[in-house]
């Protein structure tokens, strides 16, 4: 995509039209504090858990004691806006380093400046990124050619069964085409009256993880050409994905019948999943829902398989959607060159990074943490480190915008799986059409 002019944001309110070494702090290589010198520096994440404040803490505890002359003030359960003002201001309140758990933050803090271009520290280090991170998790921690953010642990997808309801429905294996996964998921479904007692799966645009990134990334598809126009129209994966998921809701039902199912389907997040109730009988979710299933006791037999993929793309099986945390420079900060000894340490120590992945159930973001004999060797995690490490897994590219590309495409899927769009290829068409338009307004 083209190169887009960078912009400081001297203010929370107001954004100046001056280039990256006018702000406070500068994107660019402008670091002059000595590491070596005694300095706090502040350090926001998004993470409220306990188990995950706790694996936060030990991490923050061994830097402090590999690097005894830097203290790092740590606040928690910081959310994407107050990061954003917090940013654009800058000052003595601001953080030094940010972890967001928002991979489509990154096309704006890129493209704003307000995370540093962290080329010039990633050559000092001599870290070679190609060899240090997996292809995806480096494509969604860089916008138009500057990488402002490196990943901090990834999010993998995958394809949880019920191995009981398989066994019972005399199916062998997980499926590994969407053929298969259309004959499995119609064996497994068993009806009661004018509802369902089991679904093989819920394919609806509102079921829980069904969204069209994270399924259109088994078509491995092109959201952007070239010139950074907008692919939805030219790009026949979504096509293909949208007209493959409608399939799958007239064979399952119909959309009416599978939403009122969908209505009585208990919180994402609680013990009343309907995957771990039972209701439904396959689901595309990530490597965290495994830890989940393990505290809500699930009364059956399950197992993870990379989703099935197209039966024309039948050799790439094993790939999977991949997003995660990201983790950045605040360039305003005064103390980039410490700030910089955490990042690194966070992202590229390989200790550092297993632990903190055993303790929140989440993918390494290292190709040496993803073989570190120390990672959890359980079946499920080892299921997502493939799909993490799989040649042809991918994720959806930064925006200058956000996320707001991929809400104008799942907004066309629930027209188009409703039945208000009617003509595919011109909704396709209109949808690039909005994209464009509205990445250009916010440029």
């Amino acid at each position: 995509m083209p190169r887009i002019s960078r912009v400081c944001l001297a203010g929370a309110l107001t954004a100046l039209a001056l280039t990256a070494t006018a702000c406070t702090g500068s994107s660019t290589s402008g670091a002059t504090d000595d590491p070596n010198k005694k300095s706090t520096i502040t350090f926001w994440h998004p993470w409220s858990a306990p188990t995950e404040v706790k694996a936060i803490e030990a991490n923050i505890a061994a830097f402090e004691k590999a690097h005894p002359n830097i203290t790092v003030k740590v606040v928690g359960n910081v959310d994407a806006d107050k990061v954003n003002q917090a940013l654009r201001a800058g000052g003595s309140n601001a953080p030094d380093v940010v972890a967001s758990p928002e991979t489509s933050n990154v096309g704006k803090f890129c493209s704003s400046g307000v995370f540093a271009d962290l080329d010039p520290f990633l050559a000092k280090s001599k870290i070679d990124t190609a060899k240090t991170f997996p292809k995806p998790m480096l494509d969604y921690t860089q916008f138009e050619g500057t990488r402002c953010a490196l990943p901090l642990l990834g999010d993998a997808y995958g394809l949880y069964y019920n191995k009981t309801a398989f066994k019972e429905a005399g199916i062998t294996s997980p499926p590994k085409t969407l053929s298969e996964f259309k004959a499995d998921a119609i064996k497994l479904t068993k009806t009661k009256g004018d509802s369902y007692s089991q679904l093989g799966w819920m394919p609806n645009f509102h079921g829980y993880e069904v969204t069209v990134p994270h399924l259109a990334a088994q078509w491995s598809p092109e959201y952007f050409t070239a010139d950074g126009k907008s692919n939805v129209a030219k790009d026949p994966a979504f096509k293909e994905l949208l007209t493959w998921q409608q399939d799958m809701v007239k064979s399952l039902g119909g959309f009416t019948k599978l939403e009122k199912y969908r209505a009585t389907f208990g919180d994402e997040w609680s013990a009343q999943n309907p995957l771990h109730t039972g209701q439904i009988a396959m689901n595309i979710d990530g490597e965290w829902r495994g830890g989940m299933m393990k505290d809500a006791g699930v009364k059956f037999d399950w197992g993870v398989a990379p989703f099935p993929v197209p039966d024309d793309q039948a050799d790439t099986y094993g790939k999977g959607f991949l997003t995660g945390t990201v983790i950045g420079l605040a360039s305003t900060s005064s103390k980039q060159n410490a700030a910089w000894e955490l990042v690194k340490y966070m992202t590229t120590d390989t200790d550092a990074v297993v632990s903190f992945a055993n303790a929140i159930n989440n993918v390494p973001s290292t190709f040496a943490a993803l073989k570190s004999p120390k990672l959890k060797s359980d079946a499920t995690m080892q299921a997502f480190v493939k799909i993490a490490e799989n040649q042809y897994s991918n994720t959806a590219p930064a925006a200058v915008n956000g996320s707001a590309y991929q809400e104008t495409l799942q907004n066309l899927a629930y027209d188009y799986e409703s039945g208000k769009t009617k003509d595919l290829d011109a909704g396709l068409k209109k949808t690039a059409g909005q994209i464009d338009t509205d990445i250009t307004k916010a440029k």
